[in-house]
């Protein structure tokens, strides 16, 4: 990562942020600039600042400058854990800790790249830099998602995803007793002005439409556990939603407030993609895949379980 400090003359008063770094760092696109501020990796004076900022004259700005991603996608011998495959889908199941697909300052390690070394075929389906990918779990999510292996499937996917016909459920930890058995959550999403790096609950009309269901499954004094099912899938959507209602996941150090720092027997975040169902491109039969929980959330379920809450 490059970084590069630069200084705002008097000249720059009044100018928006991203148009000054557009003249300032003219080798730069201004969507990868806007990509840059608002991934967090352009400061102003030490903080981070929406693109529509007016800048005073006299600030001090650091960008932080990925070295370019290559064109195309490397494959890496990297081990999956394969839970379907047929020649036009993959399913598997994703650990915590790995990325999908590139992005700054994750250009190796990713899913996609483990994907292309499996099944070197998926390299033209859907795009170079994130070949097969039709949805996606953030990084420290664990659990079930399904690849395209042909381009028919992958346009057949795309379309289930955007007509909300593919079922996404999953399994959490959140913070606090929660009252109710179950509900829906049914807030806007976008990026939080605040910190660009983050989402939020946004009014209408400056978000995106975010819908998700839930269930109690077991209660406890400190903490709830809860089947949360997608109906759209907006980036960190449940993380998001149950923050909102005061109940953030368990081990989420982005959303969890004040909470994070209550000591959690969880390595990681408490987010699991538990069940994944739709119907198959080719044969056209409804398919439903599933996966146990994973060893850190079944600590904490049976720390829970024997009463032994923080």
């Amino acid at each position: 990562m490059e970084r590069r400090i630069l200084a705002v003359e008097r000249e720059g008063a009044g100018t928006r942020l991203d148009r000054w770094l557009a003249a300032a760092v003219p080798e730069q696109s201004r969507a990868k600039l806007q990509a840059l501020i608002d991934a967090g990796h352009v400061l102003v004076d030490g903080a981070a600042a929406r693109a529509s900022h007016r800048l005073r004259g006299g600030e001090r700005i650091s960008i932080d400058i990925p070295p370019p991603a290559p064109e195309t996608l490397e494959p890496e011998a990297i081990a999956l854990t394969v839970v379907h495959e047929d020649d036009d889908v993959l399913v598997l199941d994703k650990p915590a800790g790995m990325v999908v697909h590139p992005g700054a300052g994750h250009a190796r390690g990713t899913l996609a790249a483990a994907v292309l070394a499996h099944a070197p075929g998926v390299a033209g389906v859907g795009g170079p830099r994130r070949p097969g990918i039709v949805h996606r779990l953030d990084k420290d999510t664990s659990g079930l998602l399904v690849m395209a292996k042909s381009q028919a499937a992958y346009e057949a996917l795309t379309a289930q995803l955007a007509a909300r016909t593919v079922r996404r459920v999953y399994l959490s930890v959140v913070h606090g007793r929660m009252a109710a058995g179950e509900g829906v959550i049914d807030k806007p999403i976008g990026r939080d002005p605040r910190d660009r790096t983050r989402m939020a609950v946004r009014p209408e009309g400056r978000g995106r439409r975010a819908v998700t269901r839930w269930r109690v499954l077991e209660r406890f004094p400190q903490f709830t556990v809860v089947e949360a099912r997608l109906e759209t899938g907006r980036t960190h959507q449940i993380r998001v939603h149950f923050a909102s209602l005061g109940h953030p996941v368990a081990g989420d150090s982005a959303y969890g407030g004040r909470r994070r720092t209550v000591p959690v027997p969880v390595d990681g975040l408490a987010l699991h993609a538990v069940a994944l169902g739709f119907v198959h491109p080719v044969t056209h039969q409804r398919v439903e895949y599933f996966s146990k929980a994973p060893a850190r959330l079944e600590r904490l379920l049976s720390h829970l379980r024997h009463g032994r809450e923080p």
